[in-house]
């Protein structure tokens, strides 16, 4: 199983019912964490040798709300963010959601986006109009 780097256990330092921010190691990929949204503070590190397994381990699962990863290398962020089949991304940071950013998923993490301008889409509604025979009399 996981092993748990830091945290792991409830904040009962604070209020209500909050989570330490927690880090797992050793998390193989069939584990629960790996095919779940999981909204908490919990990264989980999985071992891999290349790019392309990791974005298969990544793209497996049944969800795609959002993904974070590190790099120094612009030529690879492209092509592992184009790759990756998640609605948002994080490069080199977890700070990816804002009010003027399209918040939302792919997959079974949901349709359509909330946020930013593509928000307001969904509470448009288009109409097209096509003309025709203006050229005559």
């Amino acid at each position: 199983g996981a092993e748990i780097l830091v945290g792991g256990k409830r904040a009962t330092d604070l209020p209500g019912t909050f989570f330490q921010p927690t880090v797992l190691s050793n998390v193989s990929n069939d584990s629960q964490i790996m095919d779940e949204e999981t909204f908490g503070p919990v990264a989980a590190l999985i071992k891999f040798e290349t790019e392309s397994e990791v974005i298969d381990i990544c793209n497996s699962s049944d969800v795609g709300l959002a993904g974070y990863f590190f790099s120094r290398d612009v030529g690879r962020v492209w092509k592992v963010a184009e790759a990756l089949e998640l609605g948002m991304i994080g490069v080199n940071t977890g700070l990816i959601s804002q009010a003027c950013i399209p918040f939302g998923g792919v997959k079974e993490s949901g349709l359509g986006r909330e946020g930013g301008p593509h928000g307001i889409d969904e509470y448009m509604e288009t109409k097209f109009i096509a003309f025709g025979g203006l050229a005559g009399k």
